[in-house]
C-alpha cells in the first residue's frame, strides 16, 4: 500500500498545526497566548490535535491487531470524548507536545500501515464505528486499507482546513503561501 498521500496528509497537518501556533490562533498553550476562540460549538487548536492523536493511536491499534494475526474493531468515540481529549493535552504538554505525538505516530502508521502489512492483511474488514457530532457515519464492517486511506483523503484534510480556519483574517492565505 502506498503510504505516500498519509504522509503528504500529515505534513500538511502538521505544517497547519504549526502556522496556528505560531500565531497563537485558536490554542491554550500556543506561542501567543489563546488566539481567537473557535466558533461556538468548534474545537480549539489543543483539542483539533488531541483528537487527531487519539484517532492516530486507534488506528494503530487496529494496524498493530491485525499485524499479529487477530481480529479487531475500530470506534471513533473516545476521540471525541472531551474529558479524554483534555486528558491528553494536559499528559502531552499542550500544542508542542501533542504536534511531536502526531508526527511520531505518523512515522509509525506509514510504516506499519504499508509495508509491514500484506494485502490480505489490508483487506481484513473491520467492524467499525464512526460518529460525527453525535451522528453516526459508519457503522460496519469496513477493510483496513479503507480506514488508512480514510486518514489520507478524508480526516486528516478535515482537521488541516478546521486548524487553518483559526487564523486571523487573511492568516489561510498566509499559510498557503
Amino acid at each position: 500500500m502506498d503510504t505516500i498521500p498519509l504522509r503528504d496528509a500529515y505534513r500538511e497537518l502538521l505544517d497547519a498545526a504549526a502556522t496556528v501556533a505560531g500565531h497563537g490562533a485558536g490554542s491554550t498553550t500556543g506561542s501567543g497566548g489563546a488566539g481567537p476562540l473557535p466558533p461556538a460549538g468548534e474545537w480549539n487548536a489543543d483539542q483539533i490535535l488531541a483528537h487527531v492523536a487519539i484517532l492516530n493511536a486507534t488506528t494503530l491499534a487496529a494496524v498493530s491487531t491485525i499485524a499479529m494475526g487477530a481480529n479487531t474493531t475500530y470506534d471513533n468515540r473516545m476521540a471525541l470524548d472531551t474529558w479524554t481529549i483534555e486528558r491528553l493535552i494536559t499528559l502531552t504538554g499542550g500544542n508542542a507536545g501533542l504536534r511531536e505525538r502526531i508526527r511520531l505516530q505518523a512515522d509509525a502508521l506509514c510504516a506499519l500501515g504499508g509495508p509491514a502489512l500484506s494485502d490480505a492483511e489490508l483487506d481484513t474488514p473491520v467492524p467499525t464505528r464512526l460518529l460525527s457530532k453525535d451522528t453516526a457515519l459508519v457503522d460496519a464492517p469496513v477493510p483496513l486499507r479503507d480506514l488508512i486511506t480514510g486518514l489520507a483523503e478524508v480526516e486528516l484534510p478535515g482537521h488541516t482546513r478546521q486548524l487553518l480556519a483559526l487564523l486571523p483574517s487573511g492568516g489561510a492565505a498566509e499559510a498557503a503561501t
